[in-house]
């Protein structure tokens, strides 16, 4: 029997980060992956990296090293401008190229309805301090030249980036192994344990015993957790994407839509059963989602839904009819060009829309990262650190208060 200090469950870009920032700060780490690191959706997803910056909120004190936080911000800032200093600390000062590009993003505006919508966002982030404008049809396509000129305008994020989701969740894991850390793939949990000050896990290749257990596994933290007897609120939703062939550059920023963001904010859905901000309810389409960005190989890759689907991974044909369409409103040019392959991923929801990340509630030493929905190769970095630095001091920081499991956990 091994007896790693602490167990990290899920190779994804949430499991990984908290092993790298865990094996900084001297622990011993394991992480154990069913399949291959990034295999799920962090290394399915668009590469996006939404950011408006750290704004002008109260901090507690200047950023120790590359890639540290300030303090005194909002939990989705922290996520967001927290995990980007990390990805720029991972490619400039650590030296590990994950095509990490600072591109800006633009968010393309089609209605009045919309520009309302936009006005109010840039108003409201702008008294923040944050990084955001207004750009009209114009401007945008100065930008952006292949954008359509019927759109009103865009919203404009110049902190927003993109990379390589493998290439950069395999980098966290890469880090974690300098520093000490065992990094184990084809490793399937299939049994766990918890007692009040160690814990157990059995793969197929043998049993594991640690000091502190985390599930970061995505939308299988719930499976996971019912082998302890707790019921962790998150779902499996399906995202589904589609490429194109390699192309010369076309475009430069990441690139949404405000259809979706504006139906969310009017009518965000969810219940006990369900989370909020879906583009389906069952098989009826409440609005389209899009996102996407052309990679360094010249492919451009799109993609949008939302949809409770189970765990069947398996991409829907008519919502990729239906996301090509909605691209090519804004980039007209992709009317033409043929779709070169599709896919789907499962992301982690929480019942609540809010992340989980913290120390379950009860004797055993369990934690959790997860919940982080469609924005979770984003958001993965900080969460995993914030996490890892809440393990190593016993001590969870204020900001996490909103994503503490404590406010759902309920014994299985």
């Amino acid at each position: 029997m091994a007896h790693p200090e602490i167990l990290v469950v899920g190779g994804g870009i949430a499991g990984c980060s908290t092993a790298c920032h865990l094996a900084r700060l001297g622990h011993r780490v394991t992480l154990l992956e069913r399949e291959s690191l990034a295999g799920a959706a962090s290394g399915l997803n668009a590469g996006s990296i939404e950011c408006v910056g750290w704004g002008h909120q109260p901090r507690s004190g200047q950023a120790s090293e590359p890639g540290a936080a300030p303090g005194g911000a909002d939990l989705d800032t922290w996520l967001t401008a927290g995990s980007l200093e990390i990805f720029l600390s991972l490619q400039l000062d650590r030296g590990h190229d994950i095509e990490l590009r600072q591109s800006g993003g633009l968010v393309a505006i089609r209605t009045g309805e919309e520009m309302a919508w936009a006005q109010e966002r840039v108003t409201r982030l702008q008294r923040l301090g944050h990084q955001i404008e207004l750009l009209d049809s114009r401007e945008g396509r100065a930008l952006e030249p292949e954008a359509d000129p019927e759109l009103l305008g865009f919203l404009h994020a110049p902190r927003r980036a993109q990379a390589d989701p493998v290439k950069a969740t395999r980098a966290f894991a890469q880090e974690a192994e300098r520093h000490g850390a065992r990094v184990l793939e084809g490793h399937e949990v299939v049994a766990l344990a918890a007692e009040r000050d160690s814990v157990r896990a059995r793969t197929p290749q043998g049993e594991w015993s640690a000091a502190a257990l985390v599930l970061a596994a995505g939308p299988w933290c719930r499976p996971l957790g019912a082998l302890l007897g707790l019921e962790v609120p998150v779902v499996p939703v399906r995202g589904q994407m589609w490429a194109t062939p390699p192309l010369p550059p076309s475009v430069f920023h990441t690139i949404s839509a405000a259809e979706s963001p504006l139906h969310w904010r009017d009518t965000p859905g969810g219940d006990a059963a369900t989370p909020p901000h879906l583009t389906h309810r069952g098989p009826e389409r409440l609005t389209r989602h899009l996102y996407g960005r052309q990679r360094r190989d010249g492919v451009v890759i799109f993609g949008g839904d939302r949809q409770l689907a189970g765990y069947d991974a398996e991409p829907d044909k008519a919502g990729i009819e239906v996301n090509h369409r909605h691209a090519a409103e804004v980039l007209p040019f992709l009317a033409e060009v043929p779709r070169a392959r599709t896919w789907a991923g499962l992301m982690p929801f929480s019942l609540d829309g809010k992340p989980l990340i913290g120390r379950w509630p009860g004797p055993a030493p369990v934690y959790v990262v997860s919940g982080l929905a469609s924005s979770g190769f984003g958001r993965g970095p900080m969460a995993g650190r914030l996490l890892a630095e809440l393990i190593h001091t016993g001590e969870a920081p204020a900001v996490l208060r909103e994503a503490d499991p404590a406010r759902v956990a309920v014994e299985g």
